[in-house]
């Protein structure tokens, strides 16, 4: 599994992000799996990847949450989490794409 926080520089959230993730991933039993923070620094990169706000955070290159469109845009990103909006996902959402692409045949 592979997860990444792809973000812009000088996001606020980008490390909330990050902490986030390492935390689902701990808490469902995967602490091994690094998280890989990658600068997105160009409109080019941003289309090149699922970039979809910053940050947006992928598991094996797909959104965890599903249904988001890329966009392409040197922009902050907002989540609808459980308790309201933010500007990253939520562990629980970290923990719920997580635990379906773990379920997924490899």
């Amino acid at each position: 599994m592979r997860i990444e926080v792809l973000s812009i520089d000088d996001c606020p959230n980008s490390r909330i992000a990050i902490d986030e993730a390492e935390a689902a991933l701990a808490a469902l039993g995967f602490a091994a799996v690094p998280v890989i923070e990658r600068r997105v620094t160009s409109p080019a990169d941003a289309a090149a990847t699922a970039f979809a706000g910053s940050p947006t955070v992928l598991i094996d290159g797909v959104d965890v949450v599903p249904g988001t469109v890329p966009t392409g845009t040197l922009a902050c990103r907002i989540y609808r989490t459980e308790t309201g909006v933010a500007g990253y996902p939520s562990r629980a959402q970290l923990a719920s794409a997580i635990r379906a692409r773990s379920a997924q045949p490899q």
